[in-house]
């Protein structure tokens, strides 16, 4: 039997939740994990780890070298979407800063390349720092992508993994409310044992 150290250090830990092939805004907000006993498991959570994580939704191109800072903005949009998300789940008004953050990643991407001007050559034209505009490309896509689901019909079926301590959220299809098979394996065990611990005495 593998150790928790083992499980929590994983590329992926758990399999993608109901939802997440259609929409990466929601595997964003999947990206960091809360397991049983207390332990986490962050998919972003180093640069080499959110490249890994851009490049296998084909946001980003192998070996993009992305940064401390960009792999910082990444984990940053997926707070704001988790918020995002949470509001719509539980009914409540979004936090004005998340809905901001998602406006400012949708619109930050240059349409066109910028002015430069060198002091021995003079003006010319470029685009932005290679690895800045890939990030920012794949940060605008995923804030168009949280903007689409949040206003489309998927936003009734979004509901929050029911299975503690799992913090995923999910599209739900009928009656399911677990993201994955080892969330609902984990609820049927609990409800059997309360059973068994709260029969009555013969």
């Amino acid at each position: 039997m593998r150790g928790m150290e083992e499980f929590v250090t994983e590329e992926d830990p758990l399999p993608p939740a109901p939802g997440e092939a259609e929409h990466p805004a929601l595997a964003l907000a999947n990206s960091a994990i809360a397991l049983p006993g207390g332990h986490t498991a962050d998919l972003l959570g180093a640069p080499a780890r959110a490249e890994q994580w851009l490049m296998r939704r084909d946001l980003a191109p192998e070996d993009t070298g992305m940064a401390e800072t960009c792999a910082t903005q990444l984990r940053s949009l997926r707070e704001q979407i988790r918020s995002l998300l949470a509001s719509r789940v539980a009914g409540h008004a979004a936090l004005p800063a998340a809905v901001t953050a998602i406006n400012d990643a949708m619109t930050r991407v240059p349409t066109a390349s910028l002015l430069m001007w060198d002091e021995k050559t003079g003006p010319y034209r470029t685009a932005p720092h290679p690895t800045t505009a890939i990030v920012e490309h794949a940060l605008a896509v995923i804030a168009a992508d949280a903007a689409d689901l949040l206003t489309s019909p998927d936003a009734d079926r979004l509901t929050a993994c029911a299975s503690p301590p799992c913090n995923r959220f999910l599209l739900k299809h009928g009656r399911r409310q677990w993201c994955s098979t080892r969330c609902g394996d984990r609820v049927r065990a609990a409800r059997a044992y309360a059973r068994r611990t709260h029969a009555p005495a013969e």
